[in-house]
């Protein structure tokens, strides 16, 4: 399905990311230390739920008719004292209030939404060093 490479070096934060044959670069602001030469992890994940959740509304859009001018996903991490969560925020030219309405409700089951909002076990191993 989907497979990603991160690699960084010796010193400062900024990471090297490969995923399938597209690089792009993560890293910290200045403020926590990095150089800033891409967006952080968070920035990531928000972006990858943004672009999923645009995608799939496309689509969705396209199989019903409907002709979207402009879509918009805003996204923010909020923190909260007693939870975190996630606001989304939809901005869609083009369709009806009633399709609106239902893009919306889709992007409730986006893929990346869905693996949010369930949760993904993820499984650490070492990879074996060669001899040398």
């Amino acid at each position: 399905m989907a497979d990603a490479k991160a690699t960084i070096g010796s010193a400062g934060y900024a990471v090297q990311i490969t995923t399938g044959r597209h690089r792009l670069m993560a890293d910290e602001p200045e403020s926590r230390g990095g150089t800033d030469t891409g967006p952080a992890p968070y920035d990531l994940l928000l972006a990858a739920l943004g672009a999923c959740t645009a995608l799939t509304l496309r689509m969705y859009a396209d199989r019903h008719g409907w002709v979207i001018n402009a879509l918009d996903v805003e996204l923010r991490i909020v923190l909260g004292a007693e939870s975190n969560h996630i606001r989304r925020v939809l901005a869609i030219e083009g369709p009806d209030v009633a399709a609106c309405q239902r893009l919306a409700e889709v992007a409730e089951r986006t893929p990346v939404t869905l693996t949010i909002k369930n949760g993904m076990a993820i499984e650490t191993t070492l990879k074996e060093r060669e001899s040398v």
